[in-house]
């Protein structure tokens, strides 16, 4: 997530009334989880397993709760809470914008595009040209939906991220301040549910299909001509690379990468990254041709004969 302007480390501590460990007047852009970070972002960190992760990732600034030695170029925001801290930038620099019309006034909508009965479209909404959207769709907040897109009923777009830390009195939900971007020429099917980036964007890109009831989780990238059918559920920060399928229920962790025109089965379970051109099957998915040899040498053990004979 972008800052509209740079902003010095003294500011930001300002803001956050924390200590700072660096020069005052050191520019920062933005604020991103560990796995987008650019130079000029903050990026936080609170256990001291990913410290070095943090300290040695593009961002320009970590926000730590503990003083370290900081790496050359690199800035310090020393807080009790980095978690807490970071939903307090997002909510300054983000915050929720009430909608008083079912379409918002800032909301930008291009020519022939076909708003059915019902929908909902937020703030600072760009819709392009030649789109279809159906009715009872949600579009929250700073979506960028692109030509020749159509997106069918009940399908919301830009739902908050499934983040959340546990304390002791129950669970604290990290805030999203990112997006939803649709590229051109992408279908949507009913009852679809694509969630914003916490900081940065949940990209689907150009040509893609997504049938009825599809799941895509935050910061998620699917790449152009993809094919995802129902009932798949897509965890945060996953890619997805150009021109895969996926079938019908098939579950993806986080943090994976399927490369380009993979195919996985219906009812798969991707725990781990996929490699290009292959096809898969089972949970967790293996390449098709090895899990049915699997299933077949199974039955093959429990056959009536093959029992008999091991008596």
């Amino acid at each position: 997530m972008q800052f509209p302007k740079p902003y010095t480390l003294a500011q930001i501590a300002s803001i956050l009334d924390i200590e700072f460990v660096g020069d005052a007047q050191f520019q920062i852009t933005g604020i991103n989880e560990i796995h987008v970070v650019t130079p000029g972002d903050i990026v936080f960190v609170d256990h001291p397993k990913y410290y070095d992760k943090a300290l040695q990732s593009q961002a320009s600034v970590v926000l730590i709760n503990k003083k370290v030695d900081c790496p050359a170029g690199k800035a310090l925001l020393i807080s009790k809470d980095p978690f807490t801290d970071f939903n307090r930038l997002t909510q300054h620099f983000k915050p929720f914008q009430k909608s008083y019309d079912s379409v918002s006034k800032t909301a930008k909508i291009g020519s022939n595009t076909i708003i059915q009965p019902n929908v909902f479209i937020g703030n600072h909404v760009k819709i392009g040209s030649n789109c279809i959207i159906h009715s009872n769709v949600s579009i929250y907040d700073h979506t960028l939906i692109g030509d020749n897109v159509e997106i069918h009923a009940n399908t919301v777009l830009g739902a908050a991220a499934f983040y959340y830390k546990k304390r002791p009195e129950g669970f604290d939900q990290l805030l999203s301040g990112g997006r939803v971007v649709i590229e051109n020429d992408v279908h949507i099917g009913a009852s679809c549910t694509i969630d914003r980036g916490v900081s940065g964007d949940t990209i689907i890109q150009q040509g893609s299909k997504l049938d009825n009831q599809v799941h895509v989780g935050h910061d998620t990238r699917i790449g152009k001509k993809c094919l995802i059918a129902s009932q798949t559920g897509i965890a945060g920060c996953v890619v997805i690379e150009d021109e895969v399928t996926l079938w019908g229920q098939v579950g993806v962790k986080s943090d994976v990468i399927i490369k380009e025109k993979a195919v996985v089965m219906a009812q798969s379970g991707v725990g781990k990254n996929l490699d290009s051109g292959k096809s898969y099957f089972g949970s967790p998915a293996k390449e098709t041709r090895t899990a049915y040899r699997e299933m077949a040498a199974l039955k093959d053990l429990s056959s009536p004969k093959k029992a008999k004979s091991n008596e």
